[in-house]
């Protein structure tokens, strides 16, 4: 079973990458099963909306992804190519603690269509609307705050926020850490805290390949935190690329079913309508 499970496109503020191109590519790859997880980030970015300036509504860098847009091309797609690979519609909800209400209201809102949704990663891209890959978050903290900042963070949105399917790239702030990599024992309680909250609540983890292209020492997240993932009794987990481009979609997939199975992990995971399905590693 060859599936992505974190993919960006068009409709995404970062990415480019024509959907029917993603799909296409994808088959191409022998892909089994593809999902689509295009952006939504509360706090700095905003919603399409005839109340938005032409200006804004141009800037697609501070602009979520057009739901109804979004989902009417999925739709599309899957009766072009449904009887060649397997289309799963997905997003990736980039949450801080003062976005939660907005995501909540999100998927009860009149152009949102949540039984169209099969899958939800839940991640934290920025904290106090200050964004990581700047180092904006970072200046005028120590590594130790900044760290310890970042996963209380995350603590409080999964003890607050339970509509998603896996936590996205949890170690997402050591991927920016230009101090190197700060040791995982100096953060492992607020970490577990976050993993068994997730397990209680039904929830999965994501291996994020992309720490192959990111060049980073140690996967995505941490294997220290795979592990303890398992130990804690977690098994729901989903493996992405997180592509942007062409060259990323697919990319050390199947490395990481490897490198999990030999953690110990039996299974992963794709989706159907926000339900886990277990695959045999």
């Amino acid at each position: 079973m060859f599936a992505d499970y974190h993919v960006h496109t068009e409709f995404s503020n970062d990415s480019v990458y024509p959907i029917q191109e993603v799909i296409e590519d994808a088959i191409a790859m022998r892909m089994d099963e593809i999902c689509f997880t295009d952006h939504v980030d509360y706090g700095v970015k905003k919603d399409r909306s005839p109340l938005l300036s032409a200006e804004e509504q141009k800037n697609k860098q501070y602009l979520n992804v057009d739901y109804p847009a979004y989902a009417a091309r999925i739709k599309e797609l899957r009766l072009v190519y449904g009887s060649r690979i397997d289309i799963r519609m997905g997003l990736e909800f980039g949450m801080q603690s003062h976005t939660v209400r907005q995501f909540e209201k999100l998927l009860y809102s009149d152009p949102f269509d949540r039984n169209l949704l099969d899958f939800i990663i839940l991640s934290v891209h920025q904290v106090e609307d200050k964004e990581f890959w700047t180092q904006e978050f970072q200046e005028g903290r120590s590594q130790k705050e900044y760290n310890e900042r970042y996963y209380q963070e995350l603590l409080h949105v999964v003890r607050e926020y339970k509509d998603y399917s896996v936590l996205g790239h949890l170690d997402l702030i050591s991927r920016y850490d230009r101090k190197g990599l700060y040791p995982l024992e100096q953060v492992k309680p607020i970490i577990s805290e976050i993993l068994k909250t997730a397990i209680r609540d039904g929830k999965g983890l994501e291996l994020n390949t992309s720490y192959r292209r990111y060049g980073l020492k140690d996967t995505t997240p941490a294997v220290e935190i795979l592990k303890l993932y398992r130990e804690l009794g977690g098994e729901i987990i989903t493996v992405g690329s997180d592509s942007h481009q062409p060259g990323q979609l697919g990319a050390f997939i199947e490395e990481g079913k490897q490198l999990l199975k030999s953690l110990g992990f039996r299974y992963f995971n794709t989706y159907d309508e926000m339900v886990p399905i277990y695959h045999k590693l």
